[in-house]
Parts: structure tokens; C-alpha cells; sequence
């Protein structure tokens, strides 16, 4: 392999790597989620398929970090700091020339640029040593160390096998059905399959926004574990219920379908407005409240309460692998004091007789089990009210507790589901 290394405004293709590297160290070293920092770190890529670029990159350095890095260790007398950029930049080389397909030279090319007035020599020289011994990355990846821990502590160590397993496969798309009675309709013009009334689980991964019934506002996209918490409420029939930190909006298409009077709150605004749009496009309708759940409290109580409560999010890691980067034991403990602020405030709002759905998606017992059990200490005037089989998607049982917990293995077979504790309280 070369040393000539070519001058950096010679090489195509450096803009989208650029902002890759900006993109990582946003989620590395500033705990950023992926997901709001790819819009500051892709200014001046106005091209989509170049903005597309740097997410995958970014997306897969992250869900390959431990082999990636491995790699390099391996290739190296010292091992490179964890914060140093020639192993950042490495990163980003190897993650397209082993998992993205892009020819080493290429990769090479536009990774040196990174590191101009840096050690080029020793990235060049590494990521030669590595690429010549055509190294094959394991078939499922390596969680975060930490990460790994923590899950087998919690769920065995079978579970964390299981994520590892699930990292490794494109999770599938679902769309929940404005009319459950055109479950058979849909799943046939699409070419899916139904796990339960008013889902459809799609065979590949085409544009949604090219499918029938989309412009129409027919369904929407929402993982089919995360469609579970609205299907506990039931029927709706004119009666009110409040959507808690609501937004996009998924679970107040599904109340407002099934014949709730809805009021959406949740305190990003720009979060919302995705909410209305889904509501517009659909034809359904909310009332639309930003708030603080912290300050704000209804007018009157409710028929029924939804808290999708904020979350580590570590059960949509799948689809979010900077979760497993930014999210540990004191990011969790907080979010659970935050959590059980919220569900103490929700409670008073529920009538008697009413329910109360407490969810989130996150497969941290902290921020699940622990809470409803806590909950129920804490509040003698509410019962557990356990799902019945034909609330439940199909081969999703609830736990023996009386709520449902999905797992890495849940569905493993036909494509998984999101990682996701609900629960249902009856308030006596």
C-alpha cells in the first residue's frame, strides 16, 4: 500500500467523513444522542445520500466499537488512548472497509485527511497491518463491556447472548393500523404478516413513505412491543384519557383510533410538532399540550392515564446503539428518580375505577420491575390489573407479576421487538 498520501481537497467523499468523526466525538465524549447531533455535526452536507453516509458510519463504529477497537489493540506495540483521534479515525476506516463495503484504498483515502498535522504514518501503517490479515467481525457484536455486566446481572446471562444476537440483525419495520378491522386488507397488499389486530409486520425494508395507505394516513410506524401500553387501554368509547410525554406520537394515534377523548402532553415542542403531523396525516385528532409533567397538571382527573415514561431507552438499542455508549448506572438511577416523580404525580390523576399504564423502553429492571413495585407500596388505593392473552400480541405472554416484559429473545424468530416494560394499575 501506498504512502503517497493525497492531498486532502483531492479526495471525494472527506465531507461526509468529516462529520462522522464530529458526529462520534459528540456521542463519545459529550454523551450526545446520535439521533440530535447528527444535524450540527452534517452542516454544509446538504446532499441526503451523504448525510445518510455519515449516520452509518457513525451508527456502525458505535454498534462495532469493542471489535473495531480490538482490531486496532491488536495491530499496535502500545495501545492508542481511548480519546485519541488516530483511533477514532481508525474506527471510521475500518467500519467501511469491513462492514460498509467500501474498498480499503478508498476508506484509507478519506480517513488520512482526519489526521492531517497528526500520526498518518501510524494510522496508515494500522489499518494496513489490520486490512492485510483480512479479519472477519464476529457474527454478533460485542456489547460494551459494562453493558454486557449489567444485563446478565439483571436477566442471565442467556439475555445478554440474546442482545447480542439481536445487535447483529436489522430490526423489523411495524406499522400499527388506524382500523383494526383492515388488519387481513393490509397485510396482504403489503405483503406482511400480523401478529395481532391492527399490526402488520412488513417483509424487507422499502421507503414507508412509498407504500400504500401511507399518504392516506392508513397506519403508522410504531415497533410492535411499543404498540402494547395503548392496546391495554382498550376501547376508548368518547371516554378521556391523558398521553403522557406523548410525543411523536405513536401511542395517541392508537388511543385516538380506538375512540379516546386524547390530550398528547409533552414538553419538546419540536417534538410535538411531528405529533401533529402525524395526526393531520391520519385524521385524527388530540388535544395538544406542551408542558412540564414536572409543573403541569390537568383541569380535571381522567378515565384513564398513559405514561410512556422518559427512559434510558436501552431497549431500543437496536435501532440506537448510542445508548450502550452514553447510558450507565448513574444516567439509569437518575432517570428512575425522574420516573417515579412522574408516576407518583400521574396517579392523582386517574379516577376511581380508572387505569393507569406505566411504560418505558428500557430493559433496566430500575426502570420497570423495581418501579411497579415500589408503586404499589407506595399507593394501597391501586391494583395490579394483569393483561389477558387477547389483549397481547401473539406468542407475547405477560409475567407471572401480572405485567409484560419483551427481551432480546422475544420474538427472536420472526425479527424480535423493541426491549419494553408495561404494566396496567386499576385504581380501586
Amino acid at each position: 500500500m501506498s504512502c503517497n498520501f493525497p492531498r486532502s481537497d483531492d479526495v471525494p467523499g472527506l465531507p461526509a467523513r468529516r462529520a462522522a468523526l464530529r458526529l462520534l466525538d459528540a456521542v463519545l465524549r459529550r454523551g450526545e444522542p446520535l439521533e440530535l447531533a447528527i444535524h450540527g455535526a452534517s452542516q454544509g452536507i446538504a446532499d441526503r445520500a451523504d448525510r445518510a453516509l455519515v449516520h452509518a458510519i457513525a451508527a456502525e463504529v458505535l454498534r462495532r466499537l469493542p471489535d473495531l477497537d480490538a482490531l486496532i489493540d491488536g495491530a499496535t506495540r502500545q495501545p492508542l488512548p481511548e480519546d485519541a483521534k488516530a483511533r477514532m479515525v481508525l474506527r471510521i476506516a475500518l467500519v467501511q472497509a469491513l462492514v460498509l463495503g467500501t474498498p480499503a484504498h478508498a476508506a484509507i483515502a478519506t480517513a488520512l485527511p482526519l489526521v492531517d498535522g497528526g500520526p498518518r504514518k501510524l494510522v496508515h501503517g494500522v489499518f494496513g497491518t489490520v486490512t492485510r490479515a483480512a479479519p472477519v467481525l464476529p457474527d454478533s457484536p460485542t456489547l460494551p463491556e459494562g453493558v454486557a455486566e449489567r444485563w446478565a446481572k439483571q436477566w442471565g446471562d442467556a439475555m445478554a447472548k440474546d442482545a447480542a444476537r439481536a445487535y447483529a440483525v436489522r430490526p423489523p419495520v411495524d406499522l400499527s393500523l388506524r382500523d383494526p378491522a383492515q388488519t387481513a386488507h393490509w397485510a396482504t397488499l403489503l405483503g406482511g404478516e400480523s401478529l395481532a389486530p391492527g399490526h402488520v409486520r412488513l417483509p424487507d425494508h422499502a421507503t414507508v413513505t412509498d407504500l400504500a395507505g401511507f399518504a392516506e394516513g392508513a397506519w403508522w410506524v410504531q415497533d410492535l412491543a411499543a404498540a402494547i401500553p395503548a392496546r391495554l387501554m382498550g376501547a376508548g368509547s368518547g371516554r378521556a384519557v391523558l398521553d403522557l410525554c406523548a410525543a411523536p406520537g405513536g401511542k395517541t394515534m392508537q388511543l385516538a383510533a380506538a375512540g379516546w377523548n386524547v390530550t398528547a402532553v409533552d414538553q419538546s415542542a419540536r417534538r410535538l410538532q411531528r405529533l401533529t403531523e402525524n395526526l393531520a396525516r391520519t385524521g385524527l385528532a388530540a388535544q395538544v399540550v406542551t408542558a412540564d409533567l414536572r409543573q403541569w397538571q390537568p383541569v380535571e382527573s381522567a378515565d384513564a392515564v398513559l405514561l410512556d415514561a422518559p427512559c434510558s431507552a436501552t431497549g431500543i438499542y437496536r435501532r440506537h446503539p448510542d445508548v450502550l455508549h452514553r447510558i450507565g448506572s448513574r444516567q439509569i438511577a437518575e432517570l428512575a428518580d425522574l420516573q417515579a416523580q412522574l408516576l407518583n404525580r400521574a396517579a392523582h390523576w386517574v379516577r376511581p375505577g380508572g387505569v393507569l399504564v406505566y411504560a418505558t423502553c428500557s430493559l433496566e429492571r430500575a426502570e420497570g420491575e423495581d418501579q411497579a413495585v415500589r408503586f404499589l407500596a407506595a399507593h394501597p388505593d391501586f391494583a395490579l390489573d394483569a393483561p389477558t392473552p387477547d389483549e397481547l400480541p401473539r406468542d407475547v405472554a405477560a409475567s407471572a407479576q401480572g405485567w409484560v416484559r419483551t427481551l432480546p429473545g422475544t420474538l427472536a424468530d420472526r425479527g424480535g421487538t423493541d426491549g419494553f416494560f408495561i404494566v396496567r394499575f386499576f385504581r380501586t
